[in-house]
């Protein structure tokens, strides 16, 4: 088992570890500064999250002996390179009653996991399919 890069002793990492997180064209934060924002140097995609960075914090949280919130920060990673209309669309899809059938669900994931390689999602869609389909949450109640 490798150790983990970030460590809760690391956390908050925007403060202990500033040159070590990075936005999307590669800038730390500790180089964005009030002097770069005003000399143009900085945009707005370098104040996006990254999905290194919200692994980075699921490395921190397990530390921490937070599974669950790791688990959610990984997931997350994911998906910021999915665009907003498809999260938006899934949510209301895992909403109960708003899929028609399991494989509603079930087409939405291997689309997330084809099209963005988001595996940990795809996984938690098509549990989410199996125990709607236990429970008859396909049923439209609004």
């Amino acid at each position: 088992m490798t150790k983990a890069k970030f460590t809760v002793a690391d956390y908050p990492l925007a403060d202990t570890m500033p040159n070590s997180i990075y936005g999307k064209r590669g800038i730390a934060l500790g180089d964005i500064t009030l002097e770069a924002v005003v000399a143009d140097q900085i945009e707005m995609i370098d104040l996006q999250i990254t999905p290194q960075m919200l692994n980075a914090q699921a490395e921190v949280a397990a530390d921490a002996g937070r599974k669950t919130l790791a688990q959610n920060f990984n997931r997350a990673s994911e998906l910021v390179n999915v665009p907003q209309s498809l999260i938006m669309s899934t949510y209301e899809l895992l909403r109960p009653g708003r899929a028609k059938n399991k494989q509603e669900l079930i087409d939405r994931a291997v689309h997330l996991r084809d099209t963005y390689d988001a595996v940990l999602i795809a996984g938690f869609i098509f549990e989410a399919a199996e125990n709607y389909e236990k429970r008859g949450l396909f049923k439209y109640r609004f």
